[in-house]
């Protein structure tokens, strides 16, 4: 007893930050449950008077960051953020968050792109017990996801920060190679691919662009966006005919979506649009010439689903049977070989220069 007394006296100020340490742990807790019950004024509450007696407490920060999202005060997050990441460096998630608050909501997108290089040099101790414990998909997803989200910054930053083309292609360039190494480790992921898509688009790379929208359309067919762009690049390059069907899956996607909107009678402008162009074309008229096809034998993509419905001894096909050739009809991207086949002779044009 004696030798604590002592111990305390000498050494007041580490004793007064132990139990300062204790007492903000206590109301970073109390922070944590409010959070949990989504009491978000209490829990910044908690939260604020935790960290004045416990400032290390990083995983505070991180959660005052998140709630000061919520409430769309950036500023203040970004500052929560930074604290977390002052107090633990290889704090991966809260660069990730610093990264895309700075870069989607503060246009900063070059403190995003230093946060996103920054998580990539972050060397983790890959740990794998059977059954047990396993950090190398998180390890692997999060390195993922920096590369995706640095294509996003770099593609925002040729888009909006630099007027001038060749810094602007240079940024796109940037976008497309981290795109690429993010598809490499977040497989089969739309976003991913629709956003490689979307970096070719606007640099000009029309057939990787196609490439990668039919690989976003192979992965989640029942998003609209990758058809709708498909269709657009499509209807740059004439491809009439293909780039209709695919805006014809936009459309009706985009109806079950939303219902009737601006951005629906917009889509069906375009596809009229399309349209129009198709049935101007000397190849279509041919093509009508040919086969004889009367106006009446025109088919929507609701004719099309409407004449997939078929009777079985007496009996419709169940519907999730019609559903899977719904999903495959809206899976099959019919312009790939346009764009394999472009690649294919630009190569041989290589090779024989």
């Amino acid at each position: 007893m004696i030798a604590l007394v002592v111990t305390a006296y000498f050494y007041t100020d580490w004793y007064v930050v132990q139990i300062n340490k204790v007492r903000g742990m206590y109301f970073v807790w109390k922070g944590d449950r409010a959070l949990r019950k989504y009491k978000f004024q209490k829990a910044i509450d908690f939260y604020h008077r935790g960290l004045i007696l416990y400032p290390g407490h990083y995983s505070a920060w991180f959660n005052l960051g998140n709630i000061y999202v919520l409430y769309e005060d950036y500023f203040s997050a970004i500052d929560a953020y930074e604290n977390a990441i002052q107090h633990n460096p290889n704090y991966v998630i809260a660069r990730m968050n610093y990264g895309i608050v700075s870069a989607e909501q503060l246009g900063d997108f070059d403190g995003a792109i230093d946060q996103y290089k920054t998580i990539l040099g972050i060397k983790r101790k890959l740990v794998y017990i059977p059954y047990v414990f396993n950090n190398l998909r998180s390890y692997k997803t999060n390195i993922g996801l920096a590369y995706y989200n640095m294509g996003l910054a770099y593609r925002q930053k040729a888009i909006y920060q630099d007027s001038r083309r060749e810094h602007s292609m240079e940024y796109l360039q940037k976008s497309i190679a981290a795109y690429r190494e993010a598809v490499k480790i977040l497989k089969n992921n739309y976003d991913a691919y629709y956003n490689l898509g979307l970096a070719y688009h606007l640099y000009g790379d029309n057939n990787n662009a196609g490439l990668a929208y039919c690989k976003a359309i192979e992965t989640e067919p029942m998003n609209y966006e990758a058809h709708y762009n498909l269709a657009i690049l499509l209807r740059h390059l004439k491809y009439y005919e293909e780039s209709i069907s695919e805006m014809q899956k936009a459309t009706l996607l985009l109806t079950e979506k939303e219902g009737r909107s601006n951005r629906q009678r917009y889509v069906f402008d375009v596809l009229n649009d399309i349209s129009r162009r198709y049935m101007e074309t000397k190849d279509h008229m041919n093509y009508l010439v040919q086969r004889n096809v009367s106006e009446s034998d025109s088919k929507t993509v609701s004719d099309i689903a409407a004449s997939s419905v078929t009777y079985v001894k007496g009996t419709l096909v169940l519907s999730d049977e019609f559903d899977k050739a719904m999903l495959e009809n809206f899976k099959t991207c019919a312009a790939h070989d346009i764009f394999a086949e472009e690649i294919n002779n630009e190569n041989e044009d290589i090779l024989y220069r």
